[in-house]
């Protein structure tokens, strides 16, 4: 069948829309209607080209949500006209970390930059019959996709899919720092460096945990407007203020228990370091660019400071098991999610919501396909 994707050719380029050639679904997959895809940082770092990848042509996306339309030989956990968030890193469910329940650390995450599915082929084709990569398996900025099973969760069919997806990515990536990684207590603060599509849900997480002193520090004011109408108690405007006397401000000299660093430069990591309390926890969210490769964190000040610095990946959550929690906290009314999806997109305007996204003017921008 043919479908309309948008597709990365060369770091620097603006996506292609293009009409492609989509295989059917093989052994272990299932073809996707997509219905709405989170504009990502994510992909955007691939089209920067900070975030190298295996191959081009691919179609980027990641955090999307569909309809299931069609299942291949060996698929038992999802059936047609299942309502489906994808996951981007798929969960083989067999090995060593999965079993063990650490399915963000699966083995086949290593799969994400390279382009072909599990079987090493490929099912979408350009118009001169070269073969199309499909970022984290998934290449969801298209309309429709055929990913592996183990790449989707079943979600029930009465959520929205447009505010869904953004569970398969910036949703679960901040909130799980917060209550999975890095473990924030009742009555603890909190200090979240960055409020953009995970930063925000780091403050949700914050709120949720019962912290008491949520610190959002951003350097686009509206966003910090909005975290504060999403649980932040204290902003700090990161163009005029300085970051760490802002905290230590606020904490009447301690700083914070807790520390995220969702933007992932060195300095502001170094930042989230110098505003944490003795004994403190500095957690590290994002993809910082590969030319980095330090940061300034003293070695004195940690081991006087006893203080513990860390990285996550997918919020260090089982995805089959925290999307539909996060969902199920959305009913309740505990866990906003309508009120991140500040515009929407159709899958022609990809790079002008991208222009926005660059620009600070969303929390996160959605496609959605009609």
């Amino acid at each position: 069948m043919k479908t309309r994707a948008a597709v990365f050719h060369e770091p620097g380029e603006p996506l292609a829309i293009e009409e492609l050639d989509l295989d059917e679904p093989k052994a272990g997959e299932v073809r996707v209607r997509m219905a709405a895809v989170g504009l990502c940082r994510s992909d955007h770092n691939v089209m920067a080209g900070t975030r190298p990848v295996a191959m081009t042509p691919m179609v980027l996306g990641h955090e999307g949500a569909g309809v299931v339309e069609a299942v291949g030989p060996g698929v038992t956990r999802v059936a047609e006209g299942d309502h489906v968030v994808l996951m981007f890193i798929p969960t083989c469910g067999v090995c060593d970390n999965c079993v063990a329940g650490r399915t963000h650390s699966c083995v086949l995450a290593a799969r994400i930059p390279l382009g072909p599915q599990l079987d090493d082929t490929y099912r979408l084709h350009d118009a001169a019959g070269r073969d199309v990569g499909q970022f984290c398996l998934i290449g969801a900025f298209s309309e429709h996709v055929v990913v592996p099973e183990l790449s989707v969760c079943v979600v029930d069919d009465h959520y929205p899919l447009e505010v869904a997806c953004l569970v398969g990515c910036g949703v679960v990536g901040g909130y799980g720092a917060v209550v999975n990684r890095a473990g924030v207590t009742p009555g603890s603060s909190v200090l979240v460096i960055g409020v953009g599509g995970v930063g925000m849900n780091a403050v949700q997480g914050a709120r949720i945990a019962g912290a008491d002193v949520i610190v959002a520090a951003d350097i686009v004011g509206r966003k910090l407007e909005w975290a504060a109408e999403l649980g932040a108690t204290h902003t700090i405007d990161a163009t005029t203020d300085d970051v760490v006397a802002r905290v230590m401000e606020i904490t009447g000299g301690s700083g914070v228990d807790f520390a995220f660093e969702a933007i992932s430069r060195p300095e502001t990591i170094g930042q989230a370091f110098d505003s944490t309390a003795r004994l403190g926890t500095v957690t590290v969210v994002g993809l910082t660019p590969s030319r980095y490769d330090a940061i300034p964190v003293s070695p004195l000040g940690l081991v006087l400071g006893q203080k513990t610095v860390m990285g996550t990946l997918y919020g260090t959550s089982n995805a089959l098991v925290e999307i539909p929690k996060v969902l199920a906290m959305y009913d309740e009314g505990r866990f906003k999610l309508d009120e991140l999806v500040t515009s929407t997109y159709s899958l022609d305007e990809v790079n002008r919501g991208y222009e926005h996204m660059v620009a600070g003017q969303n929390i996160r921008g959605v496609i959605t396909f009609g």
